[in-house]
């Protein structure tokens, strides 16, 4: 029983140490760095929150989030930037990482804004990336074609 309260302490004097050291609602603002290879969408520019689709699941960051790498699934990244304002951007594929300094990378094989892309224009990708499917001969082909409708679903769900 001694050594039972022995660790009880232990463990809970460890606890509240850790929960003083991290303060994780205490960051007042986030800085973004948000990137694809042609353009540079963000550079250090402090932001309220950022909502990514990632593989395990989409989520929001906000300062001082605890320190993460996720990979991004296609989908609708949303800045939520200082002033109130949304911005909202389609990706194909990327990575985000939340650093313990309330920094985030966000970097993207394509990144493209929502307002800019066309719904009859998707839905035809969506349409000739079936067929490509169907008509796929190797497994290679097969796979190219499952990844090229799963990125124009997204095309089309992010158009809606």
């Amino acid at each position: 029983m001694a050594l039972t309260r022995s660790a009880l302490r232990l463990f809970s004097g460890r606890f509240t140490q850790a929960c003083q050291v991290r303060g994780y609602a205490d960051a007042p603002s986030m800085s973004l760095t948000f990137a694809a290879p042609s353009q540079v969408l963000y550079n250090n520019i402090s932001v309220k929150q950022v909502d990514v689709p990632s593989f395990s699941g989409s989520f929001g960051i906000l300062p001082a989030h605890v320190p993460t790498l996720a990979v991004l699934k296609p989908g609708v990244v949303t800045v939520f930037e200082n002033d109130g304002s949304t911005k909202k951007f389609f990706v194909s594929s990327g990575t985000v990482t939340i650093n313990e300094d309330s920094t985030v990378q966000l970097l993207a094989e394509e990144a493209v804004p929502v307002d800019t892309l066309d719904i009859s224009a998707a839905r035809e990708l969506l349409a000739q990336s079936q067929s490509q499917l169907a008509s796929a001969s190797s497994d290679v082909a097969k796979a190219e074609a499952e990844i090229s409708i799963e990125v124009s679903e997204a095309l089309v769900k992010a158009c809606e």
